[in-house]
């Protein structure tokens, strides 16, 4: 059931209002929106009661749009929402890594959580390998806040991230992490299980499903050139979601060329949202969009397109508006 703005708790349902009103309407163009800390205090305190309200491993029903990276590329999110429709129009699930790297992280995660407290079921966030202190302390995260406001609020929101879920299960066939499969990773209830708060572990499951990597060069599983967590080859996917009669995966986590990428026969599908990535990639970003028959289709915002993104119907065939369609239902006739 929707939560009502009566149910919010401290933070009434006209200030989250007020909240969402000036950073949609005062972001665009680049722009940076000013919230006050005690707004921002007041969001995260709010945004992780509703995530700890709600399981580890997030039951979804489709129909259902899912986002990629978006590492603070605030007019890149406005773009998302623009092709997909705002909440609470559409479902939304976004896989992670929205800070960092990126100039506006604070607008970019503020607008997500003033969302989720908005409508819980309506928009979920995973986690991503950047929503932990021990990486968004390095790229940007940290002196973005200590910058417009002071350490005190980076340590509010690594409370908050401490909070994300760590995957989600679409009507049963689609999982989606930020990262991918674990070698100790076998059943679904290990992801239901993990405690939150929780930090992440520089080893074991909770990193892997934020780290790892699909390999296309080699099987089983593997060292990663990141340093950290592992590789895994088609055949452990393959392996995986037949033990748990899934047909896709469905993460983000690397950068790729048209927005998305596929991977093994199309049973795993990289996601990346943010096109013209830290304005040094001439990288797509897409969304993902998926119907209740789990019709999988993908709308594109091309890189270096400052203009409203593209929307085409699913018989369109040009990459400015791409639309793949694929059938997750239909992989095991």
């Amino acid at each position: 059931m929707m939560m009502t703005r009566a149910s919010m708790g401290a933070m009434e349902g006209a200030a989250v209002d007020e909240v969402v009103r000036r950073l949609v309407e005062g972001g665009r163009g680049g722009r940076q929106v000013q919230l006050s800390e005690a707004e921002i205090r007041q969001l995260c305190v709010e945004a992780k009661r509703v995530l700890l309200s709600q399981p580890n491993l997030l039951r979804i029903h489709a129909p259902v749009k899912i986002c990629g990276d978006i590492h603070g590329q605030f007019v890149d999110l406005l773009r998302l929402f623009d092709l997909g429709g705002y909440p609470p129009t559409s479902t939304y699930l976004f896989l992670g890594d929205y800070v960092d790297r990126g100039k506006q992280s604070l607008e970019t995660i503020c607008l997500l959580l003033a969302y989720k407290v908005k409508y819980p079921d309506k928009i979920f966030l995973l986690r991503g390998n950047h929503e932990d202190a021990k990486i968004n302390r390095v790229y940007g995260f940290y002196d973005e806040c200590k910058r417009r406001f002071n350490v005190r609020l980076w340590k509010i929101f690594c409370d908050c991230f401490n909070c994300l879920p760590m995957a989600a299960l679409i009507d049963d066939k689609i999982l989606c992490m930020h990262g991918g499969l674990s070698p100790e990773l076998n059943s679904l209830d290990q992801i239901k299980d993990i405690e939150r708060p929780t930090e992440i572990p520089d080893y074991g499951l909770l990193c892997d499903l934020v780290w790892s990597d699909p390999s296309p060069d080699s099987e089983g599983w593997g060292e990663s050139d990141r340093g950290v967590s592992c590789t895994f080859g088609a055949d452990k996917l393959v392996e995986f979601l037949e033990k748990n009669d899934l047909d896709l995966i469905c993460r983000a986590h690397q950068v790729v060329e048209d927005g998305y990428e596929f991977f093994a026969q199309r049973r795993l599908v990289t996601i990346f949202s943010a096109p013209n990535y830290c304005g040094e990639f001439d990288n797509a970003g897409a969304l993902l969009s998926i119907d209740e028959s789990l019709m999988c289709s993908f709308q594109i915002l091309k890189p270096n397109d400052t203009g409203a993104p593209h929307s085409r119907k699913p018989t369109s065939n040009k990459a400015v508006a791409l639309m793949v369609v694929i059938d997750a239902a239909a992989k095991k006739a």
